[in-house]
């Protein structure tokens, strides 16, 4: 019986033949913006204005957005903006302390092995622009605001159609959901909230 059993154990069989596995990538629930042509109906442009400016806060108040523009001098992470893990701290220069920058951590570009997000210009806005806790129309007068933003309109809206450390909110990696739209979209709503008086919601 016991040498039937080793036979048996012992006896060649052919090897299992490696088969790709198939690797489904996270199906994202991607939002749209509406298109400015979408608000050419309103016909008072204050009314406009506003809407636009409405729009536009879905992207920034996004967590994408608002987990770089914390309250205080310790940023926020994930959709759920839980304070950031290790625990840092902006810094002088708002790119973390001398002893642990905000590029120890974040690269120049998303590290997607372990879903660390990157970008060269890595680090947190500046305290006069802190958004958490506020409402759109606060931040709407903080954004017109140059003694806040420390931008004028035009630098404003460069800052938001072209900068590529806002741009990585719509290629954020690691599984993240972007922010509602494009940056060419979001450009376009700011640029005709600007140009339509730049209005500020209640």
């Amino acid at each position: 019986m016991i040498a039937a059993t080793l036979v048996y154990a012992l006896y060649p069989r052919p090897m299992p033949q490696t088969q790709a596995i198939q690797i489904r990538e996270p199906q994202l629930d991607l939002e749209r913006l509406r298109a400015v042509a979408e608000f050419a109906a309103i016909a008072d442009l204050d009314q406009r204005s506003i809407a636009l400016f409405e729009e536009a806060g879905r992207v920034i108040q996004h967590p994408r957005c608002m987990n770089c523009h914390p309250r205080t001098d310790r940023p926020t992470q994930t959709d759920a903006m839980r304070p950031h893990r290790p625990w840092v701290s902006r810094g002088p220069d708002g790119a973390g302390e001398p002893t642990l920058r905000c590029s120890t951590c974040h690269g120049a570009t998303n590290f997607e092995s372990s879903g660390v997000p990157g970008n060269p210009m890595w680090m947190l806005a500046p305290i006069e622009m802190a958004w958490h806790g506020k409402t759109l129309g606060e931040i709407c007068r903080q954004l017109l605001d140059p003694a806040r933003s420390h931008m004028s309109r035009e630098e404003l809206l460069q800052h938001m159609s072209e900068d590529a450390l806002v741009g990585w909110a719509w290629h954020p990696g690691g599984g993240r959901k972007p922010a509602p739209g494009t940056q060419a979209e979001f450009g376009a709503i700011i640029k005709a909230w600007l140009d339509t008086g730049g209005k500020c919601p209640a």
